[in-house]
């Protein structure tokens, strides 16, 4: 996706950032020189930062002012996505994220594990100073995220995978994390609880388009494009909506069908990918995010008219045009 600041058009957006990435450098500062290094370090290898743009974005949306509890929020969503990725990495045994080395290729599966850890633990922190419903609101999504992941490892390798099953995992790890970022800064905007539950809705819907782009990213992007292996979630038997489209196909189906259901190598990964490719499965799994996008949008109307839900609903537009041309 394009630049947030260049897709938003907010003035103060550009502020917000930098006081966000002040605050993350700082939630990530430990006693230990050691662990500081390794808890920042994706963190210096930047990042849309999503999470928190989507808090700032929801209480400018309910006619607020980004304050320093806004920012706080945002940041404590973002740890909580940074800690799901070290410990990610360390289940894929991947090798680089966002075009650096993994945690875990670096210093080691254990230690990624532990700084993992020690992220989602300043995140409690970090919103248990907003009060308890922001407190209780972050537990809570940490555990749909567990939920989420592990409804993706039950289903790993199963060419039987159905659509309800990928909205559940996918609705865990993604999009209850960007619902959450938009419901916080409903809340400490202090806006009325309308306009919380429809920022909410927004988030969510928002959350569930883009891992669907992202899906369909990883099956048509190059490992440059995406900072990552390209293809990873076929090698790993994460079945996203694409393949199992393309696994439902009488045409492709069984032949898609006789490559999947282990761990595959290069040249059986790009033969995978190419069937998906000629299949409906990218154009069907766009559709719904668009489906995604709109539900999102018309949950919008419950705000007052001003730049930032504008630019709310920007997000989406920017969201389908990240898509290479087909």
């Amino acid at each position: 996706m394009a630049n947030v600041l260049d897709v938003l058009d907010v003035p103060w957006l550009s502020d917000g950032l930098t006081r966000t990435e002040a605050r993350l450098r700082d939630a990530v500062t430990a006693e230990d020189p050691y662990l500081t290094e390794i808890a920042g370090h994706l963190i210096g290898a930047g990042g849309k930062r999503l999470r928190p743009v989507m808090a700032m974005m929801a209480a400018a949306a309910a006619g607020a002012v980004v304050t320093d509890d806004v920012i706080t929020g945002g940041v404590s969503v973002e740890l909580v996505h940074i800690g799901s990725l070290y410990h990610d990495d360390v289940m894929d045994d991947a090798e680089t994220r966002r075009g650096v080395p993994s945690v875990n290729a670096k210093w080691g599966n254990l230690v990624a594990i532990l700084s993992g850890d020690f992220l989602l633990s300043r995140a409690s922190e970090l919103a248990a100073s907003l009060g308890t419903e922001v407190a209780g609101l972050l537990a809570a999504t940490i555990g749909r995220l567990c939920e989420g992941q592990v409804g993706e490892l039950k289903t790993a390798y199963s060419a039987d995978r159905s659509e309800a099953a990928h909205a559940a995992s996918i609705n865990g790890k993604t999009a209850s994390l960007l619902a959450t970022a938009a419901r916080i800064g409903g809340i400490v905007a202090d806006a009325p609880r309308n306009q919380i539950d429809a920022l909410t809705t927004f988030g969510d819907n928002f959350g569930m388009a883009f891992q669907l782009v992202d899906d369909v990213l990883d099956l048509v992007a190059t490992d440059e494009e995406l900072g990552k292996p390209a293809g990873n979630d076929l090698v790993e038997g994460v079945y996203t909506l694409p393949v199992i489209r393309a696994l439902a196909s009488d045409e492709i189906g069984p032949q898609l069908r006789s490559l999947l259901g282990a761990h595959l190598d290069f040249d059986a990964r790009d033969a995978a990918r190419d069937l998906v490719r000629s299949s409906d499965g990218i154009d069907y799994t766009i559709d719904r995010a668009r489906d995604y996008l709109a539900r999102g949008s018309d949950a919008l109307g419950a705000l007052p008219s001003n730049a930032a839900r504008d630019g709310l609903s920007k997000l989406g537009d920017a969201l389908i045009a990240s898509l290479p041309r087909r």
